[in-house]
């Protein structure tokens, strides 16, 4: 009787076989290379191009001074009037300038402008990580139709796994029970491939980076 053997037959005694040839790995050390290629830019002008690629708004400021006159221009030309702002190092910087801002929810079924602070900047892929650890907790960066973010140079890091050792730093074990990359506006292309900024959270993202 002839033999006739399938081809799924020859794969499992080549699998077989290889299991039995015990060999050396080739690229012993292949885990602990990285996954991308060293950054030639300052991580600021690579946070800045990647941020900007995905629908994200970022201003470059020297210092307090400067944000918050490019945070008036900017609610001056948008006709913003209804900024809401929870965290006390915020509210003391927008007191410090007699900055109107609205620190509890009253009426946030109207507010326009969500303004929180970060737990990092991720250059690689131009995202912020937020948490739920601080006052702004989870609804301000997600409710209102703008989330503007004020970060410092010394939260900018290159990778996400960069992102995490920062958090871990400061929390310990006790890590935010809310953890969030966010990666430029809220979008989705889910009805008929058309892509729809604002779907699921706020439609404009700012960054303003101070150094510090």
């Amino acid at each position: 009787m002839k033999d006739i053997t399938t081809s799924k037959e020859k794969l499992l005694k080549k699998i077989r076989k290889a299991l039995l040839e015990k060999r050396e790995n080739p690229y012993p050390n292949f885990e602990d290379q990285p996954l991308y290629p060293l950054a030639d830019d300052m991580l600021e002008v690579i946070f800045a191009e990647q941020f900007t690629a995905v629908a994200g708004q970022f201003v470059f400021c020297e210092d307090e001074v400067q944000f918050i006159e490019n945070l008036l221009n900017l609610a001056e030309e948008r006709k913003w009037h209804k900024i809401y702002c929870w965290e006390p190092a915020l509210q003391q910087m927008l007191q410090q300038y007699e900055y109107p801002y609205f620190e509890t929810d009253k009426d946030f079924d109207q507010a326009q402008v969500g303004f929180t602070l970060c737990e990092a900047l991720i250059a690689r892929n131009g995202s912020i990580l937020l948490s739920n650890a601080g006052a702004a907790g989870r609804r301000l960066s997600i409710y209102p139709p703008v989330h503007i973010v004020l970060a410092y140079t010394s939260q900018m890091v290159l990778d996400l796994k960069d992102g995490f050792r920062l958090l871990k730093q400061k929390y310990g074990s006790n890590l935010p029970s809310m953890i969030t990359n966010v990666t430029g506006p809220s979008r989705t292309a889910d009805i008929e491939k058309t892509l729809v900024l604002g779907a699921h959270g706020p439609k404009e993202l700012f960054v303003f980076l101070l150094d510090g």
